[in-house]
């Protein structure tokens, strides 16, 4: 497995030079601004250079390549494997009821095996990408991992759109498109894949039970206002809701379960009917807690899903390591942002390449063996290698 990668600016163009490792590259991924992804002219610079590759990629809330987190960039990192096929998939929100269903479809499109040289490779990992902002992130992973062959594990993330939350959009192919979620499926028995998500926030407050909810929209705790009460504690915060609602996530805990919390973000509220609505679930009868950052422990979370990440694979090095952040954590840590990349860094070793972003919603196990979630506000590290 080889790994080339490549950044674009509008100030610099692309950062290397035009001739790649391999212009056999099975795939390409891409994060960047929305404006980047719908670049007709720079889409078409990267087929020249990687004619067989599939293209697969996401609007961001930043972009990260190595140790540096981007804005406004294009980060193309091509994967060339030697042992291992990819088949993708793709499915319009608008053509399906709902987020469970859409994930059910696409996960059925992901045929359970494919023909490689030699015998047929059985699917064993997915790579899923979606809208950041038209989909409930639990529903639409629940859809997918009940359609899935037994075993087969699933990593990805929400597209974003920095902190204005206006547009999201995914690539899948030579088109980026709002309103879709799209997937990857790695076939072949010689593929590594570990796996991890862990947060870093601090509870604060009582907590509540969750007496009046649909899905992912939030309307009453303890029986009052949600919203009155979400922005009671935010106080001065409040003000610029739905943005600094990032701040503040809610950890969401099921009842009589040993299940470790999720933690929820805010994707938009409703003054009308006093309501919130969530990335993903938050079910009537569990108990919520607001949570704030703690920037050591932000830092440590982000190494600590790299230690069980590189554990997974039994590998000192990763060949690849793909890095999905929440956008709340980059809000929180600012200046400091890049410190939890290179927190990564240190335990993977200069020799990995890293690339990945930003994002809306992060799709992980918290370990493997664990059950595939939704996360907001983790650090989600997901690491390949051949052998």
């Amino acid at each position: 497995m080889t790994v080339d990668q490549r950044v674009w600016t509008q100030a610099s163009g692309w950062s290397t030079p035009a001739t790649p490792l391999s212009r056999d590259a099975s795939m390409v991924l891409l994060f960047g601004s929305t404006a980047a992804l719908q670049s007709p002219e720079l889409i078409a610079s990267l087929t020249v250079d990687y004619p067989q590759a599939l293209f697969f990629g996401s609007s961001t809330a930043g972009e990260i390549a190595g140790t540096r987190v981007l804005d406004h960039s294009l980060i193309a990192t091509a994967l060339s494997f030697s042992h291992t096929a990819v088949r993708s998939a793709l499915v319009p929100l608008s053509e399906c009821p709902n987020s469970r269903q859409a994930g059910e479809s696409l996960a059925r499109q992901l045929p359970p095996s494919w023909e490689l040289p030699g015998s047929p490779a059985p699917l064993t990992h997915v790579l899923v990408l979606s809208d950041g902002l038209q989909v409930n992130g639990s529903e639409l992973v629940n859809g997918i991992t009940q359609a899935l062959p037994k075993g087969v594990t699933l990593t990805g993330g929400l597209a974003g759109d920095g902190d204005a939350f206006r547009t999201t959009v995914v690539l899948c192919g030579a088109h980026a498109q709002s309103g879709v979620v799209a997937a990857v499926g790695f076939y072949g028995n010689r593929l590594r894949v570990g796996f991890a998500s862990q947060g870093g926030w601090d509870p604060f407050g009582p907590e509540r039970l969750i007496t009046r909810s649909a899905g992912n929209v939030l309307r009453e705790l303890d029986g009052m206002s949600a919203l009155a009460l979400y922005k009671q504690y935010l106080g001065e915060h409040s003000k610029a809701l739905p943005s600094t609602g990032l701040l503040f996530p809610l950890s969401i805990r099921e009842p009589d379960s040993d299940a470790a919390p999720v933690v929820r973000t805010i994707l938009a509220i409703d003054e009308n009917d006093q309501s919130m609505t969530f990335a993903g679930d938050v079910p009537e009868g569990s108990y919520a807690r607001l949570m704030k950052a703690n920037f050591e422990r932000l830092i440590d979370g982000a190494v600590g899903a790299a230690r069980t990440s590189q554990a997974a694979i039994g590998a000192a090095s990763p060949e690849f390591a793909l890095l999905i952040s929440c956008v709340g954590r980059r809000l929180v840590l600012r200046q400091r942002v890049e410190d939890e990349v290179e927190g990564v860094r240190d335990i993977f070793g200069s020799r990995c390449p890293l690339a990945g972003f930003y994002s809306y919603g992060e799709i992980s196990p918290f370990a493997p063996g664990a059950r595939c979630e939704l996360h907001n506000q983790t650090m989600t590290i997901t690491t390949f290698q051949e052998i």
